[in-house]
């Protein structure tokens, strides 16, 4: 088990998607933010079945960083509840893991 997380995040448009990823890349609360465009959500808001189109964000960081990234995900959404979901990574290449290490805030 490393301690590095994989965190996924919503976002209503692409462009509030890259203004995220830039921000936590900026911050080093990221070391890489992928940006997945074309992705249909179904979910259940304020008693009414919701279908949006959405972007994705999924940022690599670690979890001692993820209180902070959690914290400026909230302040930089639009969403009033937005999706923040931390999922573990196991294992991976050493020299990617490494090059994460160096990228990110201390």
């Amino acid at each position: 088990m490393t301690n590095k997380v994989v965190v996924l995040c919503t976002c209503a448009s692409p462009e509030e998607a890259e203004k995220i990823a830039r921000e936590l890349v900026s911050q080093r609360l990221a070391a890489c933010v992928s940006i997945v465009g074309g992705v249909r959500s179904l979910y259940q808001w304020k008693g009414a079945i919701e279908d949006s189109q959405e972007t994705l964000l999924v940022i690599k960081s670690t979890r001692d960083l993820f209180p902070r990234l959690k914290i400026e995900l909230s302040r930089l959404h639009s969403y009033e509840v937005p999706e923040i979901i931390a999922l573990p990574v196991v294992d991976g290449a050493d020299p990617y893991l490494a090059w994460m290490d160096a990228e990110l805030n201390p």
